[in-house]
């Protein structure tokens, strides 16, 4: 089976995702990597982005959105002026008035312009649009906290002063304070500082929600307990209740046996006998 002699091998893939990877994990451009894998793979900057494109970035897609966090928080870390601009790691070797003039390309590259092209410009633009549109979600985020913020402030004032005309007065004439933080003082520090905040707040309100969802799965568990401990209460009530009149009708009618008992004695008359000849005792019938 034959191959062609310009075919992309493994280890041609391999340089060029290390080298695309380490590009933007270090604040550079997509296109720059392709420069320099290009330069060294003998290929043009258009054939290394197409087989990027095509092939190589769908095996490294994880690679690459962690590539993308380090750089932003490479960025965090080296402040605005460091870290806000892209600096392009390579340099391609300009080429003398000599080789300019030859006029004879490589096979090689050839057989590579005849390839597929597309514009790599779209790539710096994509991430210019996603960064442009990050930033104004965020700057949109931060001034409708702080206007809630301040709504708040100044309805709580509102509320604990509306005793005092005077000093309510004073209040309704005075400008808020705004704490909105200037488009221009925003930067992408600022931003995954908030985006950190957020993340906190939320982990916060997920703790906070699953122990009041804790504490009211308790409740309810102690009120049912309550609720069986009533209804035994109840029950051992009327059974004493129960068990107190039987009690008192017993003693009821033991009292009216006592007292039957003793009139029967009292009313009963003395029986008597009479002695015959022989000396024995015989009952007289009354």
């Amino acid at each position: 089976m034959k191959t062609r002699q310009d075919a992309w091998t493994d280890e041609n893939d391999l340089l060029l995702a290390e080298t695309v990877l380490r590009h933007v994990r270090e604040g550079s451009t997509q296109l720059n990597a392709f420069e320099e894998v290009g330069d060294k793979l003998d290929r043009t900057s258009a054939a290394c982005g197409f087989r990027w494109n095509a092939v190589v970035r769908h095996n490294y897609e994880k690679a690459l959105q962690l590539a993308k966090k380090q750089r932003k928080q490479r960025q965090r870390i080296l402040g605005k002026d460091q870290g806000g601009k892209k600096k392009l790691l390579y340099n391609p070797p300009v080429p003398t008035l000599d080789e300019s003039l030859t006029g004879s390309l490589p096979a090689e590259e050839l057989t590579e312009m005849a390839q597929p092209t597309f514009d790599l410009s779209v790539l710096e633009q994509d991430d210019k649009q996603i960064d442009a549109a990050l930033m104004a979600e965020m700057q949109e985020l931060v001034n409708k906290e702080n206007a809630q913020k301040d709504y708040s402030v100044e309805t709580a004032e509102e509320v604990s002063e509306m005793p005092v005309q005077a000093v309510q007065t004073r209040v309704t004439h005075t400008a808020p304070v705004r704490h909105t933080v200037p488009p221009t003082g925003l930067t992408m520090g600022h931003v995954i500082a908030y985006l950190q905040s957020l993340n906190g707040s939320s982990l916060q309100v997920d703790i906070y929600k699953s122990e009041n969802e804790r504490l009211k799965r308790e409740i309810h568990s102690l009120r049912k307990h309550n609720e069986e401990l009533q209804q035994k209460i109840n029950r051992l009530e009327e059974n004493t209740n129960t068990m107190q009149e039987d009690y008192e009708t017993l003693m009821k009618i033991m009292n009216r046996a006592r007292k039957l008992a003793l009139f029967e004695e009292e009313e009963r008359p003395a029986t008597k006998f009479k002695m015959d000849r022989n000396g024995n005792l015989e009952k007289v019938a009354e």
